[in-house]
């Protein structure tokens, strides 16, 4: 395309429509997170499908990753596939990378809120800074060991029921 061409796509705005930069549905969108080893441990037992609904019911899912070390097995992998989440695999830190991912998404202007699933106080900065972007936060998170410090910075904080207490 022509260099004018592309400069009246931008002066009129175009563009940014047509890329879908700085547009809002009024859907909020989501980037939401899950703290693999922090949540997917046999004595807490959480269906990950349940939480995407509960999440949705904020907004718009339009990034859902779970982060999990480099020794989940395939059979796990293939779970969080089917549960429709994009398993990212570390041989780092997984918090380290989760929080980085969560700093990246709320810098992103095709997202509005951010959701992470974890019990863990050392993902308080990521929310927030996530707020002091604009964005709105969701922490989802079970028991026992919430951290109370977590629950104080979200804006929306959902209790994700374990499968033993249906």
């Amino acid at each position: 395309m022509p260099k004018a061409s592309v400069n009246m796509l931008m002066a009129n705005g175009l563009l940014d429509r047509l890329l879908g930069a700085g547009q809002k549905s009024g859907v909020p969108r989501i980037a939401l997170m899950v703290d693999g080893p922090n949540i997917i441990r046999r004595d807490v037992r959480i269906d990950l499908l349940n939480v995407r609904n509960l999440v949705a019911q904020h907004g718009q899912v339009k990034v859902a990753k779970v982060f999990l070390d480099q020794y989940a097995s395939d059979k796990l992998i293939e779970a969080m596939v089917n549960q429709g989440y994009e398993p990212v695999l570390t041989t780092g830190d997984v918090d380290v990378t989760m929080a980085v991912e969560a700093t990246v998404q709320a810098f992103n202007p095709h997202i509005d809120t951010i959701a992470l699933m974890t019990r863990d106080i050392d993902f308080r900065p990521v929310l927030v800074k996530a707020k002091e972007m604009g964005k709105h936060t969701i922490v989802i998170g079970t028991e026992p060991g919430f951290s109370v410090g977590l629950r104080q910075a979200a804006d929306v904080v959902i209790m994700a029921q374990s499968l033993r207490e249906k």
